[in-house]
């Protein structure tokens, strides 16, 4: 499966951006998706997962209710809505699909994922 982020770019912090995972290729509801951010330096790290039916959800510990992850299997596509912004959450966001066997708290798990998408920069201002 093909996947193409997009949403990314710079706002200040406090502020909201949406980001968005168009999937084509193979059957997307065959897929439980992730997204997952790296900073320059440091590791690549969990932000948020979700069920291929939509119908659980699993959050990186730092989130705090700030990201909201949501799917429409009609249209392929997954979102990561994430709201008041942090400086440290500067990252380049990748988004990433994964089996729909995958169980849920092994979605933070980047090995699970069998493909990722090239990710897009997100830069938060103060």
């Amino acid at each position: 499966v093909q996947l193409v982020e997009s949403g990314g770019g710079l706002v200040q912090a406090g502020g909201s951006l949406r980001l968005s995972c168009a999937a084509s290729g193979r059957t997307f509801r065959s897929y439980n998706m992730g997204w997952f951010r790296q900073a320059p330096g440091q590791e690549r790290e969990f932000v948020a997962g979700i069920r291929w039916n939509g119908g659980s959800t699993y959050y990186g510990t730092f989130v705090r209710g700030r990201f909201t992850i949501s799917r429409d299997n009609a249209r392929d596509t997954v979102w990561l809505q994430m709201n008041s912004l942090k400086p440290e959450d500067t990252a380049a966001y990748y988004c990433a699909a994964a089996p729909r066997t995958t169980i849920l708290s092994e979605l933070q798990n980047s090995k699970q994922y069998d493909y990722w998408g090239q990710g897009t920069q997100v830069t938060v201002s103060s």
